[in-house]
């Protein structure tokens, strides 16, 4: 068996849920976490970058929509929204990375085997995503309307009335407190929860419950991960997209062993699920 999850030192471990104990990690386990993610993607750069792309794809799409729809005021919250509904989005990515590290045979076909582990589980964590994810976007449109009086800037202004008008500065601080409280909350909800519904015969509350104890306890170091996440995610977008072909799966397979560094699972209560694809 091929491991290649990033060994972190066992201390200060709760007991836990069911068996399965949360960890307390260190800063510098971020570097280590981005490296092993980097090496899983160049094992699996066509599954990595199938991922990849289709995001990039979805990222125009949206852009796009918006824009035919006469909303283009919506392009800066709707790619703050990415960021909770990516760990959804990367289910096939922890696969990759799980059977890379059982030794198992990693193709695209198999990677979809993630979202074949506890679908009922991993579609009730996405509708909780979903929902943030559309409050996020009615908070922003309200948010725009009491900034500019019931007027939703046109194509033209745009940037100037977001980030060079009067109320720009004010606007911006209340957006991004609002944002990064849903934000935080989404994080803590799904750091730990999907990658484990996809490792384990776990219902969905439990492992909600085991990932906020995971942030709780470790929140000063996952709040750090969470902004080495949205700061390559920005990157990425900047470039008209192209750069999510790469941060994307790079920040997928990441997230796996930052799963693994996390929790302890020596004790667990719950079997890994090992369901194969013909």
């Amino acid at each position: 068996m091929t491991d290649t999850t990033i060994e972190t030192p066992e201390k200060a471990v709760d007991p836990g849920q069911r068996g399965i104990a949360v960890r307390t990690i260190t800063t510098d386990q971020s570097g280590a976490w981005l490296q092993a993610g980097w090496r899983d993607f160049k094992r699996t750069p066509a599954i990595g970058l199938t991922y990849g792309a289709l995001c990039t794809i979805a990222g125009w799409l949206i852009v796009l929509s918006i824009f035919r729809s006469g909303q283009p005021y919506l392009t800066l919250p709707l790619a703050a929204g990415f960021m909770l509904l990516a760990p959804l989005v990367a289910v096939g990515l922890y696969e990759t990375s799980r059977r890379l590290e059982m030794g198992e045979n990693v193709t695209l076909w198999h990677s979809l085997n993630g979202f074949r582990r506890n679908p009922g589980q991993i579609g009730a964590i996405g509708v909780l995503l979903m929902l943030f994810f559309l409050a996020w976007t009615r908070i922003a449109m309200l948010l725009f309307a009491l900034f500019y009086n019931g007027t939703m800037p046109s194509l033209d202004v745009l940037v100037w009335e977001t980030f060079f008008s009067r109320d720009a500065i004010t606007f911006l601080i209340t957006g991004g407190l609002i944002g990064g409280v849903l934000a935080i909350i989404a994080f803590a909800v799904s750091v730990v929860s999907i990658p484990l519904l996809v490792d384990r015969d776990v219902d969905v509350i439990t492992a909600v419950i085991i990932s906020v104890s995971a942030f709780r306890k470790n929140w000063k170091v996952l709040v750090g991960w969470g902004a080495v996440i949205a700061i390559l995610s920005a990157c990425g977008m900047v470039v008209f997209m192209f750069g999510l072909a790469i941060t994307m799966p790079l920040l997928g397979f990441s997230s796996w062993h930052a799963y693994r560094g996390i929790i302890d699972e020596s004790q667990a209560e719950m079997a890994r699920l090992r369901r194969q694809v013909p």
